[in-house]
Formats: C-alpha cells, sequence, structure tokens
C-alpha cells in the first residue's frame, strides 16, 4: 500500500514520496527494478496480477501509482511517448470518428495521424494552437487532441475552455502534458480526459531512458488502452521503469532550475537585436493561468541556417541533441529536419540544470563570436 495519502503537500514532497509503499524494517526506500519475463502462476489463472511481463510488472506497478498520485488520475506506463501516443489514437479512434489535432505540435502525432488513421477511414481536422481554432473545430469530433505549450513555437491553450466545449460535443480531450510535466500542469484537473507524456524528456530528466505515459480518470479508457499495450507489446521494460521512478524524487527541483534557465535565456535574447523572434509559454495568458512551471524550452530564430549552426557550434555549455528536458542543456536547428513550419533560422533551446547566469553568458557568448 502507499505510504501516505499526499495530495496537500508541496511538490517537491510529492514527487519525492510518490508511489512509494510502507516498508518494512530493512527494506530499500525504493525497491530494486524486476526484470522477469515469466512469473510463478499456481492454480487459478487470476491467482496474481503478474503472470507474464507483457501484461505486468510489479516495478510498472509502483510508477504507475506514483504517476497516478501526480496526475490525479490513473495511469500506464509504455516503451517510448510514442508508443503512448499511438496506443491512445488507436484504442479511442475508428474509422469514421473525426480526430481534431494541432498541426503544430509534435510531428509524430501528425504522421501517425496522416498515414495511419487517414487511410482506415479516420476523419483528422488539422488546426493551430489556438483556443478558439481548436473550440470551432470540436463539433462531431471523437476525440480533440492538444500540445500546449506546443513544440517548438510553444504557444498556448486553455485547456479548460477546449474541454467545456469539447465534452458539450460529446468529444474527450487528450493533453499532450510532456514538457510542463505533471507538476507544472494538472491537465486532469484543468478537464482533459487523458494526459498523455513522453517520459524521455522532464519526467526522467536524465537523458538516459526512454518512456511514455497515460493517464485518466475514466477506469474504462484505462482498461482499454492497456489491453492494446499488452497487443502490440509497447510496454517497457522494468529497468527502465525503475530509472524513472528514481528520477521523480529530483522532478520538482529538475522542473524549477530549468524553467528558471528557460525563463533567465528568454529575457537575455529580447534584448538583442540580432535575434529575430523569441518564443516562450509565459507570453500567453492562459500559461501563466494554468501553468506552475513554464518548462525548459525557448525557441528564437536568428537570421540563417548558417548563423543558427555557427552558434550552435559556438556554446560551451549547450549539446547539440534532438530532445530536451534533460540536465545538460540542449539545442538544435529546427528547420533541418522539415517536419516544423519554422524558418531555418530557428532554434529550439532547452535550457538544463546549469546555473542560468552560465547559461545565459554561454549563449550570449556565442552570439556575439557570430555575428
Amino acid at each position: 500500500m502507499a505510504r501516505h495519502s499526499i495530495p496537500d503537500y508541496g511538490p517537491s514532497t510529492r514527487a519525492v514520496h510518490a508511489g512509494l509503499a510502507q516498508g518494512e524494517q530493512g527494506d530499500p526506500l525504493l525497491g530494486g527494478p524486476v526484470l522477469a519475463g515469466t512469473y510463478h502462476l499456481r492454480g487459478p489463472a487470476d491467482a496474481s496480477e503478474y503472470a507474464y511481463g507483457r501484461d505486468a510488472n510489479p516495478t510498472w506497478t509502483g510508477l504507475e501509482r506514483a504517476l497516478g498520485e501526480l496526475e490525479g488520475g490513473e495511469s500506464l506506463v509504455f516503451s517510448s511517448g510514442m508508443a503512448a501516443v499511438t496506443a491512445t489514437l488507436m484504442t479511442l479512434i475508428r474509422p469514421g470518428d473525426v480526430l481534431v489535432a494541432v498541426s503544430d505540435g509534435y510531428p509524430g502525432v501528425r504522421l501517425v495521424a496522416s498515414e495511419r488513421l487517414q487511410p482506415f477511414g479516420v476523419r483528422v481536422r488539422f488546426v493551430r494552437t489556438d483556443t478558439q481554432a481548436v473550440i470551432d473545430a470540436v463539433r462531431g469530433a471523437r476525440l480533440v487532441w492538444l500540445e500546449t505549450p506546443c513544440n517548438p513555437r510553444l504557444d498556448v491553450v486553455d485547456i479548460a475552455a477546449v474541454a467545456e466545449a469539447a465534452h458539450a460535443t460529446g468529444a474527450l480531450v487528450a493533453v499532450d502534458n510532456t514538457l510542463a510535466t505533471p507538476l507544472g500542469q494538472r491537465t486532469l484537473a484543468l478537464g482533459a480526459d487523458l494526459a498523455v507524456m513522453s517520459g524521455t524528456k522532464t519526467l526522467c530528466g536524465h537523458s538516459d531512458v526512454l518512456l511514455g505515459a497515460v493517464s485518466a480518470r475514466d477506469p474504462s479508457l484505462i482498461a482499454a488502452i492497456r489491453r492494446w499495450r499488452s497487443q502490440s507489446g509497447s510496454a517497457p521494460g522494468g529497468f527502465e521503469a525503475w530509472l524513472a521512478h528514481r528520477s521523480l524524487a529530483t522532478l520538482a527541483l529538475r522542473l524549477e532550475r530549468s524553467s528558471a534557465g528557460a525563463e533567465a535565456v528568454a529575457r537575455a535574447l529580447r534584448e538583442r537585436e540580432d535575434v529575430l523572434g523569441v518564443f516562450h509559454p509565459s507570453d500567453h495568458a492562459a500559461a501563466r493561468a494554468q501553468m506552475t512551471h513554464y518548462g525548459c524550452l525557448i525557441g528564437f530564430t536568428v537570421a540563417s541556417a548558417a548563423r543558427a549552426q555557427a552558434l550552435l557550434d559556438a556554446c560551451t555549455l549547450v549539446a547539440e541533441a534532438t530532445s530536451f528536458g534533460g540536465v545538460q542543456a540542449t539545442a538544435e536547428r529546427r528547420a533541418r529536419w522539415g517536419t516544423d513550419d519554422v524558418p531555418n533560422g530557428f532554434i529550439r533551446y532547452s535550457a538544463g540544470c546549469e546555473d542560468p547566469e552560465d547559461l545565459v553568458a554561454d549563449l550570449t557568448a556565442a552570439l556575439d563570436a557570430t555575428r
């Protein structure tokens, strides 16, 4: 059983204690990973929830209990964020249904919608990440898929307003909460039916785990998505789940520090004439109303792809990589992938846990050196 009922504690306390069992004398504070494909199973088939490694694992159980406590619902973990995305879409959408999805969010969602769902008769309405644009598109939809803040331009949708409009027409709402995590934005409490997340990013935070999660308050949604996980084989490994649960203990600290670093970098960039545009969630009233931390990301644009690449090369503290949310600052020229409608000089920058003033000094020096 869980050690504490924790909803009234602060975010760091909640993250540290989430999902931990009441230990006996001599037990480790966080039990080690269970690495099992097969379990002893005597007697009736339902004698234990642990029968086969594709269906259940005690280490998943601990992590899922922890995420459920943080999300305010019930959670399932997956082998990656894309596995969580696919499980949600393939479980809830049928031929003839309408899916409303943001056109400027994670490209993996758009690819599944256009390459997998549309050919089987799903009608997809792509709309930009804008509250009114989404509300105008919800009529007749089965599922509304949001990513807020979206990636990479970091626009924000008013989740409560969209949920109210969608529910009035019978639609479900799923929110990709990868950037903010449940400590930065309580999507289920704001009215979303499902919270989907790539744990690979800020949740795990050390650039060493592939993991995804889906959370919901409705047990029937969770049961259906759990069946998909088993049928598709998209379950995580026990060791990855253990690493993720270990990493939760520092989630609040990492989120607070990386958010502070991102805000400091955004402020510094806005003061420069050679930076053509700066994108940060705090630019949006909805983010200020529904988020407690804005996350690690900043987008900004310089004059050309060549300047952007030279800038990345000149940074000392920033690793060039195509992910975000780790303890080390990373950045990339996002247009190189051809998946996002951004200028060639657009850089997606992820602040790590470095001192914010050092990140600002490093980026400022690189900008000065590449004028």
